[in-house]
């Protein structure tokens, strides 16, 4: 393997390979990793990112993992590395961005990096330092009842501080719409005699990554959401021609697996029953007491589905979760997504090359059950959520999208687009 490019450490699955399409449509060669890579091999490629679990981890582990994700990195000589989080942030004060972007910077000896959590293709915006979804203030939002990290603040400033030991710089569309050197000069002034700040410029639509790169592009650590990533990429390969992608389609039946419960899924998934395909949906509850497990429910899946597309989901309205939840938060997510990773490995087994998963704590599961560590990344789906291709196997095709991600008739889009006939 040659020297990388550019390299990106993402907080969950869903949201590496979301990082890793917007990486590959600058037309870098780029490899998903599941966790810090033990073998490299032979692997051509520009662009590595790492998916950690630490969104959700404590903080401790976060920084471990985040820390010999950047190590080993640098050690195959990227030259920026771009910490990669949701582009609705974190809201609670308890969460890890702030710590483990405070620890990157502190390895490195930076004294600025930028916190761009913006995707205006998919509505996600910043104006004035505040995080809108779809032109609603984030707080206001639906995210608002997210059921691992509810979020009740808009404003990145506010979100950031309690978290990280240092201040937030707002760049507002003014100040972004002058100079680079004027820009610079004003951070410095706001900076004064503090040993490292964050920048948060302002993003409220697709053009503006290009600026945002021309004044930010050089730093050597940079984070945020995928927005700004295929700009920054480009800049990175100086004029160098794009590298192909790996095709997308795959003889084989497909599945689509779905622990998600953000209202984009739910919206999804009734669009997917209302089209006549098979749905099976798993009850939390029978799982408990043993009623249902992976074995009975492949097996009613078998039996019914005939030649019909195939959608398995525990997804749920967010009372229901919340009762589900009531009865031992962990316990019954372990359970549920056990249940989802068994069920990707029967859908293997039983000759199911496409598998769809929908939610980034039941992709992590799903992958790590697959045993698959390394995949290239093929064209997108819907922005951020592109095909993988496991570098194992390159006859199964995996699609793993973030709960809120994709219009409702993305499952159906991804079946197809990923179904060679013959």
């Amino acid at each position: 393997m040659g020297k990388l490019i550019f390299g990106c450490v993402a907080d969950d699955f869903t949201g590496a390979s979301d990082a890793a399409s917007f990486i590959a449509k600058a037309g870098m060669r780029t490899m998903l990793f599941n966790g810090v890579p033990k073998d490299m091999g032979n692997y051509d490629i520009d662009a590595a990112v790492i998916a950690l679990k630490s969104r959700t981890d404590s903080k401790e582990r976060a920084v471990e993992d985040s820390l010999a994700a950047v190590r080993w990195l640098e050690s195959q000589g990227a030259e920026h590395i771009y910490s990669k989080y949701c582009s609705t942030f974190d809201s609670t004060p308890e969460g890890n961005i702030g710590p483990v972007m405070d620890a990157v910077m502190e390895y490195f000896d930076e004294r600025y990096s930028i916190l761009c959590p913006a995707l205006p293709v998919n509505g996600r915006t910043v104006k004035k330092g505040k995080l809108y979804v779809n032109g609603i203030l984030l707080e206001q939002s639906s995210m608002r009842n997210h059921p691992l990290t509810p979020m009740k603040e808009s404003h990145i400033g506010k979100l950031m501080e309690p978290q990280s030991r240092y201040h937030c710089v707002m760049l507002d569309d003014e100040w972004m719409a002058r100079p680079k050197d004027e820009i610079w000069s004003h951070i410095e002034k706001e900076r004064n005699s503090m040993e490292r700040c964050y920048l948060v410029p302002d993003y409220t639509k697709e053009e503006d990554a290009k600026k945002i790169t021309e004044v930010f592009g050089e730093l050597k650590i940079l984070s945020g959401g995928s927005g700004i990533l295929t700009n920054l990429c480009s800049s990175y390969k100086k004029g160098e021609a794009m590298r192909a992608m790996p095709e997308c389609a795959v003889q084989g039946r497909g599945i689509v697996l779905a622990g998600s419960c953000s209202a984009t899924t739910l919206a999804q998934i009734e669009e997917f029953c209302s089209s006549g395909q098979y749905a099976y949906k798993i009850d939390p509850y029978k799982l408990e007491t043993g009623e249902e497990d992976p074995d009975t429910i492949w097996e009613t899946v078998e039996n019914y589905c005939g030649d019909k597309e195939i959608l398995i989901y525990s997804s749920d309205l967010p009372e229901q979760v919340k009762q589900v939840q009531n009865r031992g938060k962990e316990e019954m997510a372990t359970r549920i997504e056990h249940t989802f990773s068994s069920l990707a490995v029967k859908a293997l087994k039983s000759g199911y090359r496409r598998i769809i998963v929908a939610g980034g704590e039941t992709s992590g599961a799903v992958t790590k059950a697959l045993k698959y560590d390394g995949f290239y990344i093929g064209e997108s789906i819907a922005p951020g959520v592109p095909v993988m291709i496991p570098a194992g196997n390159s006859q199964v095709r995996l699609v793993l999208k973030s709960g809120n991600f994709g219009n409702s008739d993305f499952f159906m889009n991804a079946l197809k687009k990923t179904a060679k006939e013959g």
